[in-house]
């Protein structure tokens, strides 16, 4: 498989200033709530050798090429926010970002007495210590839910949650008194019609607590028309953390510290990557980032210097083996095999910015990122400068903006 094309290797990712990449959003821009029908919002389309079209999602299985291998995410988001109240009437958000114990997603979301979660409190202040209350309806059973801060980690809390219906998980309590958490920048609460909206319609791993947005614009009619062209479709798993909406607050990048992600991928995708000659076409910034993310995961694996999660600035290091894709991803499945794995389960801090080299993604799907994102930085770092056209283009044309708005299908 041919790498990717680089169109900015001259610049080196530790020496961008942020402010390169900013641009004026005004709020009307933004959308709020999605069209009626995923399918008909707008599709900027961007290849080198064609510039810019205009055309609707639902014509996207016409424009993907013959070869085109497409690979999406398919995380849902949880109910992640919790409203608990204190005696004195006080009003507690807790918000779970992701997993403290037991750590594994699945083992905690099926807990059925206890668990911990690493969360964000709102109004911490008013709760500095002691144990909140709710009773929830759990499948139509009174469950009694506490939860008690135990430790401090940075700007976040490590809360336990315990409840009295050995009946109940930890799924089902969120499912039945959480809140689905919407993207800040909406400036609006959750409301009922977000539930379904802010989920993708292949959704079935839960997890995330932001939801991978470019598959937003799927529907079951669209995904059977790119199998009707022959085009697989393959799966993948990368939760979506709160850090996703994390500004760069320094204008120097090499100040900026990603956040981890937890990623899970099949071997025989894996497999199937280090085989294929076809361009893979990743759905959403999520999808991009968990695919380049394999290949430096076996390229650390044959240095024998794998711990289990991609350090933020490995891709760029000058000791880097600088392996073939196929060779990498051999790598990776030879130590699956070693393990008697059948999935790569792992964690990533990979930021791609200008400078990087993609190795596996040729084309992607994605929407128009915030103004100074590491977001906005992933995209440039695959169309180069031309992402300052597209957007100027997506403003004078009267698209929509952020999680909620229309998308762009960008071509090597």
């Amino acid at each position: 498989m041919p790498k990717s094309r680089n169109f900015v290797t001259a610049m080196k990712p530790k020496n961008i200033k942020i402010s390169n990449f900013n641009y004026c959003l005004p709020d009307e821009r933004i959308a709020k709530h999605p069209l009626p029908q995923r399918d008909r919002c707008r599709l900027l389309c961007y290849s080198p050798g064609s510039g810019i079209t205009d055309s609707v999602f639902s014509e996207l299985p016409g424009l993907l090429p013959d070869d085109a291998m497409l690979v999406y995410n398919d995380t849902r988001v949880i109910n992640a926010r919790l409203h608990f109240s204190k005696d004195t009437g006080a009003a507690i958000e807790i918000f779970c970002l992701e997993p403290a114990e037991p750590a594994d997603y699945a083992e905690n979301f099926a807990s059925t007495s206890a668990c911990s979660w690493l969360c964000f409190v709102g109004n911490s202040k008013r709760w500095r210590h002691g144990q909140l209350t709710m009773t929830v309806n759990v499948r139509g059973a009174a469950t009694v839910v506490s939860a008690t801060r135990i430790a401090r980690q940075g700007n976040a809390s490590v809360v336990r949650f315990e409840w009295d219906n050995p009946a109940a998980t930890f799924a089902s309590i969120i499912e039945s008194a959480g809140e689905i958490p919407i993207p800040p920048y909406l400036n609006r609460q959750s409301e009922e019609s977000d539930a379904h909206d802010y989920q993708t319609v292949y959704s079935c791993v839960e997890g995330s607590v932001a939801a991978p947005t470019a598959g937003l614009h799927f529907t079951d009619e669209v995904l059977r028309s790119i199998d009707v062209r022959g085009i697989p479709r393959r799966r993948l798993t990368l939760h979506v953390g709160a850090g996703t909406f994390q500004p760069v607050k320094d204008d120097d990048v090499a100040l900026h510290t990603m956040h981890s992600e937890f990623i899970s991928v099949p071997a025989g995708l894996i497999a199937e990557l280090a085989e294929t000659d076809r361009r893979v076409y990743a759905v959403g910034t999520t999808s991009v980032r968990t695919l380049e993310s394999l290949y430096h995961i076996g390229c650390l694996i044959s240095q024998g210097q794998w711990t289990g999660e991609v350090p933020q600035w490995y891709p760029y290091s000058p000791d880097h083996p600088d392996l073939t894709v196929r060779q990498s991803l051999e790598a990776v499945l030879a130590y699956l095999q070693a393990q008697g794995a059948d999935r790569l389960v792992a964690s990533t801090r990979i930021i791609i910015a200008p400078g990087y080299t993609y190795r596996i993604v040729r084309g992607m799907i994605t929407n128009f990122h915030q103004p100074r994102s590491t977001l906005l930085l992933l995209v440039s770092a695959f169309i180069g400068d031309a992402w300052r056209e597209i957007y100027d283009h997506a403003l004078a044309g009267g698209y929509r903006f952020l999680s909620y708005g229309d998308a762009c299908l960008l071509s090597e």
